[in-house]
């Protein structure tokens, strides 16, 4: 059984998660803080293979939290159950041995998610053949990527990606065809995608002829 320790300060939401993390097979509850103090002794007590951790606790940040628990030689990993959406907390929190990030408001089939990655994770044992194993045992810890739809692929999806976020004004489809080596259409309909989900806007604008052409945007949301 993985010992898990929450640390959550709110104690409706600390009791959602300690049920939560009860349903899930192969995990127990060892303790639960609603604060830094409070984890510290409860780690002092029981030793644990994971925390459950909220970063705004009522006596300091969870980072803080983490960083003195590496400085005692606490190795427990790390799964931040936050609000917190500032990619550089996220970038130092990695640093520290967060392995997941599950922002709030989350249901129980989200943390479910990621407790079962982690499992995975953690039962990858041995010497790993070459890279393709390693690549597999740290891809457990991945979301997997949404589908693309039918015809369109990841390479292209991404170039098309790098020459929109690169243009603060915009493309149109053929100078993003231009670009990339691709076909006004085949662009176009990479454009379209990023529309759809949500990571591009298009507009029309006149050209001197007065034809409408399609202008796409990036659409910035923190990356």
């Amino acid at each position: 059984m993985i010992q898990v320790l929450v640390v959550e300060d709110d104690p409706v939401a600390a009791d959602a998660h300690r049920l939560y993390v009860g349903r899930v097979p192969g995990f127990t509850v060892a303790a639960v803080a609603h604060s830094r103090a409070e984890a510290v002794r409860a780690l002092d007590r029981t030793p644990v293979d994971l925390l459950l951790l909220d970063l705004y606790l009522p006596d300091g940040h969870g980072l803080q939290l983490l960083r003195s628990l590496r400085a005692a030689g606490h190795s427990a990993d790390v799964i931040a159950v936050t609000s917190a959406r500032d990619l550089a907390v996220v970038r130092e929190g990695v640093s520290l041995g967060v392995v997941q990030y599950v922002l709030k408001p989350f249901t129980f089939a989200t943390l479910r998610d990621r407790l079962v990655r982690y499992a995975e994770f953690r039962a990858a044992a041995g010497e790993a053949s070459g890279q393709d194993e390693v690549d597999r045992a740290l891809g457990a810890l991945r979301a997997p990527q949404a589908r693309l739809p039918k015809g369109l692929s990841g390479p292209t999806l991404e170039a098309v990606t790098r020459a929109l976020r690169a243009a603060p004004d915009g493309v149109t489809a053929a100078a993003a065809g231009e670009e990339l080596g691709i076909s006004r259409i085949t662009a176009r309909r990479y454009l379209e995608h990023l529309v759809t989900v949500g990571r591009a806007v298009r507009s029309p604008q006149y050209g001197q002829i007065g034809r409408p052409e399609l202008h796409y945007r990036w659409v910035n949301r923190g990356g």
